[in-house]
């Protein structure tokens, strides 16, 4: 989500035996951690509370999802912001939670549609306690080089992109 966090999850490969992967962005993010934050691998970070819809994102997309949350809250839709930092451990007590609590929810991440964070969540939500997804992501094409504004801005990412998608969702409960 930021470069806290990165820190945080270096430490955390570091101290892992056997293989870990660590994907980072290139762009500069916003700070959305405390200094005194602490990674935990298998437990995802509720960034802010909601009770209408989740937003469940990850890298990146966490600050724009809290943009997004920033934004809905004016238009009286209490959004709940999930940084799902992890895939593999799932925490997937989080997601059902989230599900059963707000019955909505948006998946924010910077991927192709197949395979990623929306994949692992729809999977659990299915699975475990059925609502309502929507999910601002790639699709089902790979992004072209480019400023990292622009492109997540050509390719539907955006707070705006997650706000659409959190009002078109919040609908359908």
């Amino acid at each position: 989500a930021d470069a806290i966090e990165a820190a945080e999850v270096v430490k955390a490969a570091a101290s892992c035996y056997g293989p870990f992967y660590i994907r980072l962005s290139r762009p500069k993010t916003p700070i959305v951690y405390p200094k005194s934050y602490h990674f935990t691998l298998d437990k995802a970070m509720t960034m802010r509370q909601g009770t209408d819809a989740t937003i469940i994102a990850a890298g990146i997309m966490v600050a724009k999802a809290l943009e997004a949350a920033d934004i809905l809250a004016k238009q009286d839709i209490d959004c709940r912001v999930i940084n799902m930092h992890t895939l593999k451990p799932l925490d997937e007590a989080t997601i059902v939670e989230a599900a059963s609590e707000t019955g909505a929810i948006v998946v924010a991440e910077e991927h192709l549609a197949q395979g990623g964070l929306g994949s692992r969540v729809a999977q659990t939500v299915t699975r475990k306690k059925p609502v309502p997804m929507e999910f601002v992501n790639l699709g089902d094409r790979y992004a072209s080089s480019g400023r990292a504004e622009e492109l997540l801005q050509r390719y539907g990412l955006t707070a705006g992109d997650i706000e659409e998608s959190v009002k078109s969702v919040v609908k359908n409960k």
